[in-house]
């Protein structure tokens, strides 16, 4: 039932030669840190648990197989079990049985013959097997989760793994990439790499396969600064999926918080995590990691007891107050941890500041984040968890994403998290899609999102960094499908396509899937090249997804976290047409990098400046002048310029390349539109960077004057640069100086 543990050299033998002693001269220990810690000379076991009356360490041989120990942890101290075996190893594979009431109806669901995984343990070895000895209670029982079920797991169960934490990172610092710099690439460790011709085929899909110069290589020439990963926590593959012959792909059914999934280990050793993020950061790439500490894998009361529910449910998760048998279930998941804990805050920080310290990580993006900023009375953008993170002296210097937002009460929190966070901005998302799809009445909702979403983000001095944009994200459609799909098309998950969102707000551009029409095919490309055009023009932090930047498919599929296959996988041959738009991406976030008005540190407010006649932001109809009331209100207006002025510094500080103008035009409508180019002062003409009908154009080669009409082409974008009156300035500035 369990998997062999794979050789590890010395660690091993020093191993084999323990588990033939006993160790019934267990010593009492420490109870910090919680979990198993190898000091060199043997392993301290610490567990918190307040309303247990016994905890048992089991120990089990090399393979996992055969339980030779059961110890008792002989000191609780401040509500935590201990105790040290002076000759235990890195190596060693252990587990918890944990004796206490078994009284669902007050929180209690001890069961000692159930195997427990210790929460703080940094390496699970082996799969879950389902069987119903993991429940608490006897499935099919007529009193239910009421009843007590006496089979033993621990032949179905994973087992924890003493880790040697030493490793050489060298030389080389964390990247620390400044937030109006940082362009996110989201993908999955398993779906990038299985097909990827640069790697050897005995590590697709794993940590190793990121140690590949290929792979490395590839994400840095696109330009991004951060990779995210999507969750490589240890998780758990849903038995009703694995009855259809599927497999928890996403990963967001977390069990172990601080050891790294076994599926994506090629080895033994939790090194091979670190390598990869060491070669990450020789690269100058940061490494994200998609987080989930809103719920586990435990479910509800109908579900396994498998760890933090045997070792003190009471604690661990939100139960409803006026009947503790049931669980709180802001998830929608089964369960909520209860992150008003001290004990439970103090895992969650303890595994943040692991990754970070530890482990090499650079941010984290937090599922569901809402709950880890909730308390018993609501959201709180000053509740326990949030102000732990914010006067950390590790978590306070990393980046923080949240996912703000959860399907409990008053769970949309979009731009109400503490200064120092990042946000996932659906509103971009939503608008963006909406507006490139040719809705009415979307121009004054695309300007706000356009400037990063001011309205929801600019107050106690965040930036607009705070927004993190994105078009696409591993929930929903790739960019391609959503050009080329009216409907999701689930029929794989075996739910007859009732999963997933049904408003994806996307465009099939007049055949539904796959076509052979090159008109429809150019349009759908040109609809790409708006959509990631309107990612990185735009002010906040882009989010790129994996794969987007060459048109990946996944069939139609907006739900496709069971999918561990072709449909989510990456593949790499990839058409003319597709290495184009690889091509244009890289030019969009060379742009974005170029200049830095595209990702300024401060709010675009249209504040002006009088000395030199200009706003920071300007919105311009097709004829040269500004947007007027009527403009705004014409819910048919589907096209208008974008006028950025990096002179007219809110603060009065000029910094060095900052003081770019630029003019971004965009055209949502069917037809081209005559775009009168209009006069700036100070300026001398514009010149064009960027035009998504044009996508081979070489940036910079053609110059137009103040008044001249460009023919903006239906469904484009484009970009201009104001060449600036070197003379006239000058004679502008003896003027003001004079004044």
């Amino acid at each position: 039932m369990i998997a062999k543990t794979p050789e590890n050299g010395a660690e091993t033998s020093a191993y084999n030669a323990f588990q033939n002693q006993t160790h019934s001269r267990v010593l009492e220990g420490q109870p910090y840190p919680l979990g198993a810690t190898w000091d060199g000379s043997g392993v301290n076991f610490a567990i918190f648990s307040a309303h247990a009356t016994k905890v048992e360490l089991c120990l089990f041989d090399a393979e996992g197989k055969e339980e030779i120990e059961r110890i008792e942890l002989p000191e609780f101290t401040n509500e935590t079990w201990h105790g040290y075996l002076p000759d235990a190893r890195p190596g060693t594979l252990y587990g918890y049985r944990v004796q206490g009431p078994y009284e669902p109806r007050k929180g209690h669901r001890f069961n000692h013959h159930k195997m427990l995984i210790d929460p703080y343990a940094k390496q699970i070895v082996g799969e879950l097997q389902w069987n119903d000895a993991l429940f608490g209670y006897i499935i099919g029982h007529p009193d239910a989760d009421l009843s007590f079920d006496e089979r033993d797991s621990a032949p179905f169960m994973p087992r924890c793994r003493v880790i040697d934490p030493a490793f050489t990172w060298g030389n080389t610092p964390k990247p620390n990439v400044p937030w109006a710099r940082t362009v996110f690439y989201e993908t999955h460790v398993r779906g990038f790499t299985q097909q990827h011709p640069g790697v050897p085929e005995a590590v697709r899909g794993t940590f190793a396969a990121f140690h590949e110069s290929d792979v490395v290589d590839y994400i840095k020439s696109l330009g991004v600064t951060s990779v995210e990963l999507m969750p490589v926590h240890y998780f758990l593959d849903d038995h009703h999926l694995l009855e259809k012959g599927l497999r928890n792909y996403w990963g967001y059914n977390t069990l172990a918080f601080f050891a790294p999934h076994a599926r994506y280990m090629a080895g033994a050793s939790i090194g091979e995590f670190k390598v990869m993020v060491s070669r990450m950061h020789k690269a100058g790439l940061e490494v994200i990691l998609d987080v989930v500490y809103n719920h586990t894998a435990e479910g509800n009361e109908r579900g396994p007891t498998l760890s933090l529910k045997g070792i003190d449910n009471a604690n661990y998760y939100r139960l409803m107050p006026d009947d503790a048998r049931y669980y709180i279930n802001d998830t929608g998941t089964g369960n909520t941890l209860n992150m008003s804990h001290p004990c439970v805050l103090q895992m969650v920080t303890d595994s943040l500041r692991y990754w970070s310290n530890e482990m090499g990580v650079d941010g984290f993006r937090f599922d569901l984040a809402t709950i880890l900023g909730r308390e018993p009375y609501g959201f709180d953008e000053g509740g326990g968890f949030l102000d732990a993170c914010r006067q950390d002296p590790t978590l306070n210097h990393v980046k923080l994403i949240a996912e703000p937002w959860d399907c409990g009460p008053g769970g949309y929190q979009v731009g109400n998290f503490p200064p120092g966070w990042m946000e996932w901005n659906d509103k971009f998302r939503d608008i963006s899609r909406a507006f490139w799809k040719g809705d009415a009445d979307r121009l004054g909702d695309f300007a706000k999102i356009f400037l990063a979403s001011g309205d929801e983000f600019n107050r106690r001095g965040r930036e607009p960094a705070s927004s993190v944009n994105f078009i696409t994200a591993h929930d929903g459609f790739t960019l391609h499908d959503l050009v080329s799909y009216n409907d999701k098309h689930n029929q794989a998950n075996g739910e007859d396509n009732r999963d997933g969102h049904s408003d994806n707000r996307s465009w099939n551009c007049g055949v539904e899937g796959g076509t052979d029409d090159p008109e429809i095919i150019d349009l759908r490309y040109r609809q790409m090249r708006n959509l990631l055009a309107t990612l990185f023009l735009a002010q906040g932090t882009p989010m790129l997804l994996a794969g987007d930047e060459f048109a990946r498919s996944q069939r139609g599929s907006n739900n496709a976290y069971c999918q561990d296959s072709e449909i989510s996988w990456l593949n790499w041959d990839i058409s003319q047409k597709s290495a184009e738009l690889q091509d244009f991406t890289r030019y969009l976030i060379h742009l974005r990098q170029r200049y830095p008005l595209l990702r300024r540190n401060r709010f675009f407010t249209g504040v002006y400046n009088e000395h030199l006649d200009i706003k920071d932001v300007s919105w311009m109809q097709p004829n040269g002048q500004e947007m007027a009331h009527e403009q705004w209100s014409d819910g048919s207006n589907r096209c208008m310029g974008i006028l950025l002025d990096g002179r007219a510094q809110p603060t009065g500080i000029r910094k060095a390349g900052g003081e770019n103008s630029l003019l971004i035009i965009v055209n949502a409508h069917f037809d081209v539109v005559d775009f009168v180019l209009p006069e700036v002062p100070l300026g001398q003409h514009w010149t064009l960077q960027l035009d998504t009908h044009q996508p081979e154009l070489e940036g910079g080669e053609q110059r137009f004057m103040f008044g001249d009409s460009y023919p903006v082409t239906g469904r484009s974008t484009l970009l201009f640069e104001l060449s600036i009156n070197k003379k006239r300035l000058v004679r502008h500035g003896d003027n003001t100086s004079r004044k």
